[in-house]
């Protein structure tokens, strides 16, 4: 039993894969995984799945996240581009460029940590709710802001978990938007069902299902400049009240969940009932199964192809920065065909 909590949240798998466990369902990610993930390589193609990690541009689709800003470093008090390295030794005639950048780690194509999405929950059956994450890591204790840690930052379910696995497995592709078009639309376990039977899809343990919706493609056109009309209503987005999806998502034993929309689910759904969540879907898969979510992946291309060549499934490859003990993290995933 485990030192932070004696009771678990109802259909969750806390504990399943050891007491500190920070790495949830993409346990389920084995050898014979990528092996089998790997066999799917036919043509040797790889494609893109990350947007320009400025787009979606703006900060209407989520304010509290800034597009990402890049300056050169400084050197012997000079900024460190078309520098000189005369400065250092008489003579030299090459010249350097450095630079670092500022971002919000979910600005664009990202990946969720664990630690994205916590609850209040009673760890141990008192009675006493408290603030904690997937497998009873708590607010305060463990789960701290960036200036209340040690000088290395590093914090139980930081996303550098995602980058010492590293994430690779096989990619399943859901094609929404060919089935459904890009109009607004609460996608529900019926509409998944209705794609895996069309298109004879078998999810199996350790796939990383990718929702393609058509989204990230329309905020492409939208050139960093994102209608506040549409952005936030237009393609399809996971109703996550929809206990019947819930419930697939948990039984297929799938090792993380990608979509090309904002949050893969739709916000601010009106709550019906159960546990309270703003956001039902990340307490379901980040705080009560492990489940990493991926969002605003670009699909489009990759989902072109795999329609024109009857298939839905690639090798996929996408482990996050391995930057200890932050919440998000930027991505740039390959599919390779």
């Amino acid at each position: 039993m485990s030192k932070r909590w004696t009771v678990r949240p109802d259909g969750s798998n806390w504990g399943d894969f050891g007491e500190d466990d920070q790495l949830g369902s993409l346990n389920y990610i084995t050898p014979e995984c990528i092996l089998d993930a790997v066999g799917t390589i036919k043509y040797g193609k790889a494609f893109c799945l990350s947007l320009p990690l400025d787009y979606p541009g703006g900060a209407i689709l989520a304010p509290p996240r800034k597009p990402p800003k890049i300056e050169a470093t400084i050197r012997s008090e000079q900024p460190y581009f078309n520098y000189s390295f005369s400065n250092d030794v008489a003579g030299c005639c090459d010249r350097g460029c450095d630079d670092r950048i500022s971002l919000s780690t979910q600005y664009s194509t990202q990946w969720d940590s664990l630690a994205h999405i916590g609850h209040e929950f009673d760890l141990n059956g008192s009675g006493e709710k408290k603030i904690c994450y997937y497998n009873g890591y708590q607010a305060g204790k463990h789960i701290r802001p960036p200036e209340e840690r040690s000088d290395d930052y590093s914090m139980p379910l930081g996303i550098d978990a995602y980058a010492k696995l590293p994430i690779q497995t096989r990619g399943i592709l859901l094609d929404v938007e060919h089935h459904f078009g890009r109009e607004s639309l609460n996608l529900t376990f019926d509409h998944i069902q209705t794609i895996l039977e069309a298109d004879h899809i078998t999810v199996k343990p350790g796939d990383i299902v990718c929702l393609h919706t058509g989204f990230a493609d329309e905020v492409l056109k939208m050139n960093k400049k994102p209608d506040p009309d549409r952005i936030h209503t237009m393609c399809a987005a996971i109703d996550g009240r929809d206990q019947k999806l819930l419930q697939w998502l948990s039984d297929t034993r799938l090792s993380a969940l990608v979509c090309d929309n904002f949050a893969v689910e739709r916000v601010g759904l009106p709550h019906e009932g159960g546990v309270p969540a703003f956001v039902p879907l990340h307490y379901h898969c980040l705080f009560k199964r492990g489940i990493p979510l991926g969002e605003l992946w670009f699909l489009t291309e990759l989902a072109t192809w795999l329609r024109r060549h009857q298939r839905h499934s690639f090798l996929l490859t996408a482990p996050a920065l391995r930057l200890p003990g932050a919440v998000g993290s930027p991505v740039t995933p390959v599919a390779t065909v």
